[in-house]
């Protein structure tokens, strides 16, 4: 078999370039990998756009998503040159859930009292509702175990994400027929462990949990990540 590309998906609050730390250490193991930007406009374009991705990667893929980048891998990995599903610190929400339904099912996190709505011009002239993390929360929500001078930035540079993302349904769960791996964040602010937790069971995921990881475990933890895609990589090599 050829081995597959991975294909890493950031979530909402975030950028591809919080992937800079697992690039490197997969790249040193000679795996192919690509990271592409998010549009975070909502659950059913953003997972169009992912599968046009897919579309064109050459051979199979590992679908690697962060936060919310695991709800779009859950609908994209449906694509049949999809092999395998990482789950970061991640959504696994079923075929007709929402987000907001499948989070509501678990005690609020911080994050839901910590957010900021913004608006955006619609193509039709309307208006879209965003959300950020305020600024002076948002080391303490989501980036805890990262250093405070890089948390400092990470709060000024958020992508926001629309609203529409919270109550658009999944049309689709790869879970169910591709095989997944789950890294649960113990110390998340974000979203909570116990939803982590859920939703890997339920995927029948092969599960990693750090009981003292933030949501931003990509950065501060890129070895243990890497670890985990690596052994996704062998499984569908």
């Amino acid at each position: 078999m050829t081995n597959p590309t991975v294909v890493l998906v950031h979530g909402a609050f975030a950028d591809a370039t919080g992937w800079i730390g697992v690039i490197s250490e997969l790249r040193s193991s000679g795996i192919r990998v690509i990271a592409p930007s998010n549009p975070l406009r909502g659950l059913t374009s953003d997972a169009t756009y992912l599968a046009s991705v897919l579309a064109q990667v050459d051979g199979p893929a590992v679908l690697v998503g962060h936060s919310y980048g695991g709800a779009l891998i859950t609908v994209a990995g449906a694509a049949e040159n999809v092999v395998g599903l990482v789950y970061v610190a991640a959504y696994v929400p079923h075929e007709g859930e929402s987000l907001g339904q499948l989070q509501g099912s678990f005690p609020e996190s911080p994050l839901t009292g910590n957010l900021k709505e913004w608006t955006y011009p619609l193509l039709d002239g309307d208006s879209g509702v965003e959300v950020t993390i305020e600024e002076t929360a948002f080391p303490s929500v989501f980036a805890a175990d990262v250093p405070e001078d890089v948390a400092g930035v990470l709060a000024v540079t958020q992508r926001p994400l629309a609203t529409a993302a919270f109550t658009e349904t999944a049309s689709a769960a790869a879970w169910r027929t591709k095989p997944s791996w789950a890294l649960v964040t113990g110390a998340d602010r974000t979203i909570s462990p116990e939803a982590q937790r859920f939703g890997a069971a339920r995927a029948g995921a092969v599960v990693v949990e750090l009981p003292d990881a933030s949501h931003a475990v990509v950065l501060s933890e890129p070895t243990r990540v890497a670890d985990l895609i690596r052994d996704a990589v062998r499984a569908t090599s």
